[in-house]
């Protein structure tokens, strides 16, 4: 298992740890953007990750009950809003009324007497309102350089396969439905649900998609992915208790994108392990464990 197996003092493994990292070049990804910093899915979490360098953004996309994308993780707006409901019943206009970024502040706030590294101004209402995937990929196509994005469809839903449809419609509307090929593609699409990474490659088979795995399942334990699948995402709880399993899916010739990864003793796990993607809320200190 190389370093992993004896990772002798933690300076040394941190500097094998790095040295690997250079040579074999770890995706930076912005989980809801610079999400420890400012509040997660808001423009101004996935600005800041820009800034911070990130290679890529992850968003979490769900449909309204008029049909726009929105990316917000949970079912319900409670924890992220200063609103009340579930997504797929709040028409854009009503989830546009909320504000996504208060409640960063107030936590912040919480047991603490500095200021919070994120402050929520007045003025920023643009900024830390509902952001929709439209208004996210524009972002990415201004970034004045390649900035890729991983968008996970969240289910169960009430719009079950409605959600890839439109996922689809609007990557077509940017052009990214049908990349060359799956190397060459800016966009991938992840999900716990292997149906639906199975509608994605039915409509769009060159659009890299990622099985996200928050355990280990006993079918899979061999390095096998659903059929068509080229990239693991297994949760850093996986990569901590079963590294040998990490070794099996590269093996196997698949990539490997692992959630969320915050702590540097994670970063250098995986990037000992040879991790292809990184996902974690601190780009900026993830990117400097990595010596970039």
């Amino acid at each position: 298992m190389g370093a992993c197996a004896h990772p002798g003092t933690p300076a040394r493994w941190h500097h094998d740890a790095v040295t690997h990292a250079r040579q074999h070049r770890i995706q930076v990804v912005a989980h809801r953007g610079a999400s420890e910093d400012a509040p997660e899915h808001t423009l101004a979490a996935y600005k800041k990750a820009i800034e911070d360098g990130a290679d890529a953004l992850e968003c979490d996309v769900r449909l309204t009950a008029d049909g726009h994308l929105v990316c917000v993780h949970d079912r319900r707006v409670n924890r992220t809003s200063n609103g009340r409901g579930a997504v797929s019943a709040l028409e854009l206009a009503e989830l546009a009324a909320l504000d996504f970024g208060s409640w960063k502040t107030r936590d912040a706030f919480k047991g603490r007497d500095e200021e919070p590294d994120w402050e929520h101004r007045p003025g920023d209402r643009q900024e830390t309102s509902v952001l929709t995937l439209e208004r996210l990929l524009e972002l990415v196509a201004d970034a004045g350089r390649r900035v890729e994005l991983a968008i996970e469809t969240k289910h169960p839903t009430r719009w079950a396969g409605q959600v890839e449809e439109r996922l689809l419609l609007l990557l077509k509307r940017f052009g990214l439905d049908a990349p060359a090929s799956a190397e060459e593609s800016p966009v991938r699409v992840m999900s716990f649900s292997a149906r639906s990474l199975q509608r994605v490659r039915a409509a769009s088979p060159s659009l890299p998609t990622v099985y996200l795995m928050q355990f280990l399942s006993p079918r899979l334990r061999d390095g096998r992915l659903p059929a068509g699948v080229r990239i693991a995402g297994p949760s850093v709880r996986i990569v901590r208790g079963h590294p040998a399993y990490i070794e099996r899916l590269k093996r196997a010739g698949h990539q490997v994108h692992v959630w969320t990864v915050n702590d540097p003793e994670d970063v250098d796990l995986c990037a000992g392990l040879g991790v292809d993607a990184i996902i974690t809320n601190r780009p900026r200190a993830v990117l400097d464990r990595l010596g970039r």
